[in-house]
């Protein structure tokens, strides 16, 4: 019988969330060497020379733990935030600089994991373990509540003051981050003082994975995912709504773990999800499948209309967008496993 994530509930302990503090498994190999800026746009090219910039001032300074490698006599900030689209290589620049700083001295990981970090272990040891190391990543780094913008302002405020590197990427400019999910008015000195202390680098472009706005998914047939799901030891078949309903049970920060020893997920009955709490859920979850390299096979809808007009107009339409365009190339990548090999020359 083909296994489910639906009967999976993960334990994550505090050591192996410091443990997948690194640069996601997609982006392994990847180095400033190997991002290829588009020509079309300037941007790209300028963020990558201030980011081989900013890796040798780094590993210079030393580490964190009070020895910074800024001076308030030096104009170069402490910060630096990579703003863009979904798809320009916002991702792949910043785990170049983690891997150019050295991914030793480097913590790595979603907004939501330094988040759930601080949970596990507690806000002064979070802060006294990453002020040991040289540079702090922060990937996706949107804000979705009040409580989240006043935890991460002072979590960076306490590792800045200790002379750590910050660097961080988002679909949206550090003053604009909360706009249009909360009263963001509420918090604008908590947004402004994040909003202080990053140099903003703009990244324009198109998206690599399909240059279009919206992916659409490849679809298969409910028995062709079953098959093929059960050909494979490392696969898993789900019907849609059933996951959705267990991502409710399941922490977002577990999602990772969720997917240990994964390497094919496929989904029947894919449909429009209607609560936005639910839509949320799922783009973390697309989010731990591309970090993994883990292709999807879809039945159902596919991504057509997965996210409604109203979700793609709002505050986090962003989010939306970019799981549409990953969750389009791991499906391409399940519908070339469905095809299995072409003939041999």
């Amino acid at each position: 019988m083909t296994a489910r994530l639906v009967d999976r509930r993960p334990a994550v302990p505090p050591d192996r969330l410091l443990a997948e503090m690194v640069p996601p498994r997609h982006f392994v190999g990847e180095s400033f060497d190997t991002y290829r800026p588009d020509p079309a746009y300037a941007s790209q090219a300028a963020a990558l020379d201030r980011l081989r910039t900013l890796a040798d001032q780094v590993r210079a300074g030393g580490s964190g733990g009070g020895r910074s490698w800024f001076r308030r006599s030096q104009p170069e900030p402490v910060a630096v935030y990579l703003d863009g689209g979904f798809g320009v290589g916002k991702t792949h620049l910043l785990t170049s600089l983690a891997h150019a700083v050295g991914v030793d001295v480097t913590a790595y990981g979603t907004f939501v994991e330094y988040t759930n970090l601080v949970g596990a272990l507690g806000f002064a040891a979070t802060v006294e373990t990453l002020a040991r190391r040289r540079l702090v990543c922060i990937d996706e780094f949107e804000l979705d509540d009040p409580g989240d913008t006043v935890l991460m302002s002072r979590l960076l405020r306490e590792l800045a003051d200790r002379g750590v590197a910050l660097a961080a990427t988002s679909n949206t400019l550090p003053e604009s981050l909360g706009e249009g999910r909360f009263a963001a008015e509420d918090f604008l000195r908590e947004i402004q003082a994040l909003a202080a202390r990053f140099e903003v680098l703009r990244i324009d472009g198109q998206d690599y994975r399909q240059r279009r706005t919206v992916t659409q998914a490849p679809e298969v047939a409910p028995e062709v995912v079953a098959r093929v799901t059960a050909a494979r030891a490392d696969a898993t078949c789900d019907d849609f709504a059933d996951l959705l309903a267990h991502l409710a049970q399941v922490h977002p920060s577990r999602y990772g773990a969720l997917l240990d020893g994964v390497g094919l997920v496929g989904l029947t009955g894919v449909a429009p999800v209607e609560r936005q709490d639910v839509a949320l859920r799922l783009v973390v979850l697309v989010d731990r499948l591309y970090d993994r390299d883990v292709p999807v096979v879809l039945a159902g809808r596919g991504t057509s209309e997965l996210f409604s007009a109203e979700m793609l107009r709002g505050g986090y339409r962003k989010k939306y967008y970019r799981a549409l365009s990953r969750l389009g190339a791991l499906a391409g990548d399940g519908a070339a496993l469905v095809a299995g090999p072409g003939p041999t020359p």
